[in-house]
C-alpha cells in the first residue's frame, strides 16, 4: 500500500463539474492499494497517516500530528501510486489491486480513519475521473509505502 500525503491549507475533488468534497486545514491523502496488501499494511498506514508530526507548533516547527490541530483529512483512492516505469516509457499499473477489492479497502480505510479522528473524513468518488484541488502548505509532501517499513 502506498500514499501520499500533502499537508493543505485546503483541499477539493470535483466530478462532473461538480464539488464532491472539500477541507480546509488538514492531510490530503492519495491511497493506492496494491496486490498482496493485508490487513497488516492498513493498519501501518492507519497509525502513521493522523500521527505524521508534519503541522507547525507555535515556535514553527513541525511538531504536531492531525490528532493535536484537529484538522481534516480528504482521502483519494489512486491506482497510478502503483505505476511501474522500469521498461520503457508506458507505465504499469500490473501491481494495482483489482478494483472491487480496492475499493473495500478504500471504504474500510475511511471508515477507520473516522473512527480515530471522531469525525467524518471527506473522500473522493472510488473510480470517477476526478479533479482534485489543494493548496500545499509548506510545501509539505510525504511518501509512505507499507512494504518499506
Amino acid at each position: 500500500m502506498k500514499a501520499v500525503i500533502q499537508r493543505v491549507s485546503s483541499a477539493s475533488v470535483t466530478v462532473a463539474g461538480k464539488e464532491v468534497s472539500r477541507i480546509a486545514s488538514g492531510l490530503m491523502v492519495l491511497l493506492g492499494v496494491q496486490k498482496g496488501d493485508t490487513g497488516e499494511d492498513l493498519d501501518y498506514m492507519l497509525k502513521k497517516i493522523p500521527r505524521l508530526r508534519i503541522f507547525p507548533d507555535s515556535d514553527g516547527v513541525m511538531n504536531l500530528d492531525l490528532l493535536t490541530t484537529g484538522g481534516e483529512i480528504l482521502l483519494v483512492s489512486q491506482f497510478t501510486l502503483l505505476a511501474s516505469t522500469r521498461k520503457g516509457n508506458r507505465p504499469s499499473y500490473i501491481e494495482a489491486e483489482e478494483p472491487e477489492r480496492a475499493k473495500a479497502v478504500y471504504k474500510e480505510a475511511a471508515e477507520r480513519l473516522e473512527e480515530i479522528l471522531g469525525k467524518p473524513v471527506q473522500r473522493g468518488i472510488f473510480g470517477a475521473d476526478m479533479q482534485v484541488s489543494l493548496v500545499n502548505e509548506g510545501p509539505t509532501t510525504i511518501l509512505i509505502d507499507s512494504k518499506a517499513r
